[in-house]
């Protein structure tokens, strides 16, 4: 019997080994383009380059203000793992690809259940001509959702739990 891995868990599972290198000290997450079965670009969470990441300075801004998951980002330090990941690849190889995301807690390595893209992340991941996002929900578990459907249901880009 061949147990080989399904293709959205593979990819899952290189976008959770990319979280690793995340310095936040809340959650950190992985992401991975891929289009055509490769992989366009990575990124993961962390200060933009050159600035002190949360990891160094041995504190989070956001937990040190009791601010709650889902709110006031512009608090935070980190630039998300999907902005790097949009960042670091050009529109024309993203156009129709898929997103990957996994995110864990930082502190107990559990994965972030229920974890969403921020509605910023959701405005980037639509410009860049992403066509669908698979989120990791358990090891084996995902959710895959079709980018048309935060077009279409255009008030979605507000007020859905993020980070």
């Amino acid at each position: 019997m061949n147990s080989r891995k399904d293709k959205n868990n593979y990819y899952l599972d290189i976008a959770d080994t990319v979280l690793i290198r995340g310095t936040c000290l809340r959650r950190n997450y992985g992401a991975i383009i891929v289009k055509n079965d490769e992989i366009i670009s990575s990124g993961y969470t962390g200060a933009p380059r050159g600035r002190k990441n949360c990891s160094d300075l041995g504190r989070c801004q956001r937990d040190v203000m009791n601010v709650p998951r889902g709110t006031h980002y512009e608090l935070c330090r980190s630039v998300h793992s999907e902005a790097n990941a949009i960042i670091s690849a050009s529109r024309r190889d993203m156009l129709n690809s898929t997103l990957y995301l996994v995110g864990r807690d930082a502190r107990t390595n559990g994965i972030v259940e229920k974890a969403r893209p921020c509605a910023m992340c959701k405005r980037m991941i639509i410009n860049a001509g992403i066509e669908r996002v698979v989120i990791r929900e358990s090891e084996t578990e995902y959710t895959e959702i079709p980018v048309s459907v935060w077009i279409d249901e255009d008030d979605s880009l507000s007020g859905e739990l993020g980070y």
